[in-house]
């Protein structure tokens, strides 16, 4: 029984040892396959905090993810809405010639300023010469008529004239003046008080503003029912931006509230504009209804019939972090993504977003401006994040 007893004990030692053994090869094999790995600079080490991944400098992994700093932008309402940049009509001429008549001269040309009144074009123009014509006769038909006047006015008080016929020359005389005031009415419309030295029709500026477009070249023929304008000049730096609002989101927008607006020429910059007219009925072709923005852009970089995107904000003031959609992934109930904290060292970290859309996602908690993101690959390194734990 005795012997039994010691058989049983040096079973178990021996089993004992050898799973000591075991256990020493297997952690020995571990740490020698870890220096293997990091010699050859291809495979995280864990950090000691456990939401943490550290990579070497030359870790091919850091090739296949895209860190971009986190911008804070105000949060929109709703998506961003189609929108078109127009000039503002409030500081915009179209410049049409009141007179028919063939180009001679061109004195602007686009992207020049101009001042009221300055000179456009100048135009040899019939219609032009038969005004000046009208003017200098009337002119000269009412010195005539006054004379007329004069010398019957004195004949009349020497009894020389009958009071009938005073009064008749006093007619023609005022008869004159009215004339005159028509013609010189009409040379005003015209922009021109007095003929040029020239004898052309100079077509001149009605505001203050840059040339933004020209229709006509010298030798062209001008028509009075013409429908695209000669030339337009406006003030650059204010714009109008029409946006295409669905009927849906008509609760969402009204006179006065701030909006968002970006194009594809300025990747990631914003400008701002104001709410100025909304319309009074919806588009019936396309369900939307037309709102327009009033924007200022001192810098002059906003064109014309540019496309745009635009958006109503929740507040002027405030803003918050957003994030492409890519940088974001879920685990349960909670959103994750991953910030560089140093160079090589991203850590996971639980936000909690705001709003999102169809590109990007506003953070409301857990992330700052200017922290640098994980926007490509962040699946990755959460995969590979778990396989270390």
């Amino acid at each position: 029984m005795g012997n039994g007893k010691q058989l049983i004990l040096l079973a178990l030692l021996v089993v004992t040892l050898a799973g000591l053994g075991y256990m020493g090869w297997k952690k020995f094999s571990s740490v020698e396959a870890s220096a293997t790995a990091i010699a050859a600079g291809s495979a995280p080490t864990q950090h000691p905090a456990p939401d943490t991944l550290r990579f070497p400098a030359d870790a091919p992994q850091l090739t296949f993810l895209q860190i971009m700093p986190v911008e804070a932008r105000p949060e929109p309402l709703v998506e961003p809405l189609n929108a078109r940049i127009i000039y503002n009509d409030n500081v915009t001429a179209r410049i049409f010639s009141p007179l028919a008549g063939r180009v001679t001269k061109i004195s602007v040309e686009p992207g020049q300023q101009v001042k009221t009144g300055g000179e456009l074009a100048a135009l040899d123009s019939p219609d032009y010469a038969q005004a000046v014509a009208d003017r200098l006769k009337a002119q000269a038909d009412v010195l005539h008529k006054h004379q007329v006047f004069e010398r019957s006015t004195l004949l009349y008080e020497a009894k020389g004239l009958a009071r009938k016929e005073l009064e008749a020359a006093e007619a023609d005389w005022h008869q004159a003046e009215a004339e005159e005031a028509r013609a010189k009415a009409r040379m005003k419309n015209l922009s021109a008080s007095s003929p040029n030295e020239s004898g052309q029709f100079i077509l001149r500026a009605p505001i203050s503003g840059t040339v933004t477009e020209r229709q006509i070249n010298v030798g062209s023929e001008v028509r009075t029912d013409a429908t695209i304008p000669l030339f337009v000049i406006t003030d650059p730096t204010r714009l109008w931006v029409q946006v295409d609002l669905p009927e849906q989101q008509l609760n969402k927008v009204e006179i006065g509230r701030l909006m968002t607006i970006e194009v594809d020429a300025y990747p990631g910059e914003v400008f701002r504009g104001r709410v100025s007219v909304i319309a009074g009925a919806l588009d019936p072709v396309t369900r939307r209804i037309q709102v327009r923005c009033e924007v200022d852009d001192p810098s002059r970089r906003l064109k014309p019939e540019m496309f745009a995107r635009a958006a109503p904000i929740q507040t002027e003031n405030g803003s918050l972090p957003r994030v492409p959609n890519a940088a974001l992934f879920t685990q349960g109930l909670y959103s994750f993504l991953f910030v560089e904290s140093s160079p090589g060292v991203l850590q996971r970290r639980r936000v909690v977003p705001s709003s999102q859309g169809s590109e990007f996602t506003y953070i409301k908690y857990g992330l700052a401006p200017g922290e640098r993101v994980v926007t490509t690959g962040a699946l990755l390194l959460n995969s590979e994040l778990a396989g270390n734990e």
